[in-house]
């Protein structure tokens, strides 16, 4: 069935129509509210200060900048409440902050609170403002600070505060001492006390102390006393020098009096090191130095080694000639003992001896030979001058007995020409026959090279290292008697000597002796074998030259009939003599090779001048 009724149609319900209408009416509602009251607000605070706005404890809400600045002028007192007090130790000076130039500046500080929320800017001093009403504002004060102020009245201390520095000052004349006292000087630092007080004014401090810098310059010489009560004891009583001549008995004594003493006195500022000065009191010494200088050598005693010899036996050291002690004036100590007695004020004081270096031997009777490694015979060497003239025979002695119980230190060289000494008359050696000049001459000495040559060969095989030796000019037969050619040892004072090094861990003693029977000298060396053995290669001889016919030369001192012969043929040769030395195990260690270049050397023979074998050597001459 078909119905009747129409279309069904929808019915709104009008409040969703008018809900919009309501809250955009509400909302321009609202916003014009807010337009009059902030235009109210505004021409409320066009000309004043906004609310909640405060500067030294003041609430400057709603006053005009001169309201404000009338009353922060009546709040700041503190320019004529605030007290400083400047100290400089036991003194003070006080003055009021005005005193020192610190005022309040009233109307910058209005205008600064008034300057909070009016920018000019409608936006941002809204939100300014804002910020103000709810959270307050607090404007320091505008204090200004006038450093000239402060600076008058610092200089003012300053007038009494200052004083200059004064050193201290000393006289001496005529042996009589004046001092004047020294003084500190004192400046006021006026730049680093207004730092000082800068500091307390910015924090707004009241009663506030402070202690002035104050600069001290000390005097560069702080005293003088101490140098005049030097001079006053210095002229006290005389100095007196006294020593003794070594064996008990007195030497002097030698005074100077107060006038002498004052004579010798020097005044003088010296540097302490330390930015300052002294003055220093001295006494020239110069002269006394000069007359010690001319007592020394006088007082000389030279110190003297122990000689020995080594007993087998008992493996002990027999004296054979005893140490002895030296002592040298010590002019410096001397001279000091004196400077130091010159300044004291006990009379007894001023007694001065003389001051002595004292130097003890190295080998003295106190040592045993196991203390220097002195145990055993390591070497020994004897040669032989069978024929020799009487001369000959007194330098060999004299020469060997110069190196009798002499001890070598471990690393030490030996040098046959010190332990020598001075070949002349004076030493006690005589004229003999000497190889000089490339000849044999008359001459002091002739002999020495016999000892000289003995001391080498027993070099030769103790292993010692050699330093320095020189064969003869040309073969002598008193040298290749025993150990053959090449054997020798030539010296000749200064320039030729014979050295060898003692390179041992031991000490070596050197003992000698003559065989006049047997017409022989003996070096021996004890010490200690370090553990080697010495093998001799040789001679190897090669370049041989032989010697010319003798030759004849007339000495008016000869007798018609006799001769007397100088020099003996040799021939001329080259020799090589090899020395190796050995360890216990037989292994090389080193291996030194001795040359000896000799000259052929023809005999000759002095006769008279009217012999006639001088016409046959010489026809027509």
């Amino acid at each position: 069935m078909t119905s009747l009724a129409g279309p069904r149609r929808t019915t709104l319900n009008p409040w969703w129509i008018r809900l919009p209408i309501l809250f955009f009416s509400g909302v321009l509602l609202l916003a014009l509210v807010l337009t009059i009251f902030l235009g109210a607000f505004q021409l409320r605070y066009v000309d004043k200060i906004v609310p909640n706005v405060w500067a030294l404890g003041v609430n400057l809400s709603g006053l005009s900048i001169q309201e404000a600045a009338a009353a922060l002028s009546e709040r700041f007192t503190y320019d004529t409440e605030a007290v400083f007090t400047f100290r400089d130790g036991d003194r003070f000076w006080q003055m009021t902050a005005a005193d020192l130039g610190v005022s309040f500046d009233a109307r910058a500080t209005a205008e600064q609170a008034y300057a909070a929320g009016h920018s000019r800017n409608f936006f941002a001093d809204l939100v300014s403002q804002a910020g103000i009403w709810f959270n307050g504002r607090s404007v320091p004060p505008t204090v200004r600070y006038d450093q000239n102020f402060a600076v008058s009245r610092l200089t003012q201390i300053a007038a009494e505060v200052n004083r200059p520095t004064e050193d201290a000052t000393l006289t001496f004349a005529a042996g009589v001492v004046r001092t004047t006292a020294s003084q500190t000087g004192r400046t006021l630092d006026i730049t680093a006390t207004l730092q000082r007080l800068q500091g307390i004014i910015v924090q707004m401090d009241t009663g506030a102390e402070i202690a002035l810098v104050v600069n001290e310059t000390p005097p560069l010489v702080w005293e003088a006393e101490t140098a005049a009560a030097r001079i006053r004891a210095a002229l006290s009583a005389p100095l007196t020098l006294v020593a003794d001549d070594g064996s008990g008995g007195q030497l002097g004594p030698w005074t100077a009096n107060s006038e002498q003493i004052a004579s010798l006195l020097s005044v003088a500022l010296a540097d302490n090191g330390d930015g300052t000065r002294s003055y220093q009191v001295s006494i020239n010494t110069q002269a006394i130095g000069s007359f010690l200088e001319t007592l020394a050598p006088g007082l000389i005693t030279t110190p003297v080694d122990g000689r020995f010899h080594y007993d087998e036996t008992s493996g002990q050291l027999q004296v054979l000639q005893p140490s002895r002690s030296g002592r040298a004036l010590n002019v410096q100590q001397t001279l000091e003992r004196l400077e130091a007695a010159v300044f004291a004020t006990d009379p007894a004081s001023r007694t001065i001896p003389l001051a002595f270096d004292y130097t003890l031997p190295r080998y003295h009777e106190g040592l045993t030979a196991a203390e220097l490694g002195i145990t055993q015979l390591v070497a020994e060497a004897t040669t032989y001058y069978t024929g020799s003239s009487q001369a000959r025979r007194d330098n060999i002695a004299l020469a060997a007995s110069r190196f009798d119980g002499i001890i070598i230190g471990p690393g030490e060289e030996f040098s046959y020409n010190y332990w020598l000494g001075d070949v002349s008359p004076e030493a006690g050696f005589v004229e003999g026959f000497i190889i000089q000049g490339g000849r044999t001459v008359r001459g002091v000495g002739g002999g020495v090279c016999q000892v000289s040559t003995t001391a080498f060969q027993a070099a030769f095989y103790a292993g010692f290292p050699v330093l320095e030796r020189y064969a003869h000019g040309y073969r002598v037969g008193y040298y290749e008697a025993g150990e053959g050619v090449g054997m020798d040892a030539a010296i000749y004072t200064p320039d030729f000597d014979f050295r060898f090094l003692n390179d041992t861990p031991y000490h070596l003693l050197i003992e000698t002796s003559l065989f006049p029977a047997q017409n022989a000298v003996q070096f021996r060396y004890y010490s200690t074998n370090p553990g080697r053995t010495v093998v001799k290669e040789g001679p190897l001889i090669t370049g041989v030259v032989p010697h010319g016919p003798t030759l004849y030369e007339a000495n008016p001192q000869i007798p018609l009939g006799q001769s007397l012969q100088v020099d003996w043929a040799a021939d001329g040769a080259d020799v090589t003599v090899t020395r190796i030395v050995l360890d216990l195990s037989g292994n090389e260690i080193r291996r030194d090779t001795f040359f000896s270049h000799y000259e052929p050397w023809q005999a000759i023979l002095q006769v008279s001048p009217s012999d006639p074998i001088l016409q046959t050597q010489n026809p027509g001459g």
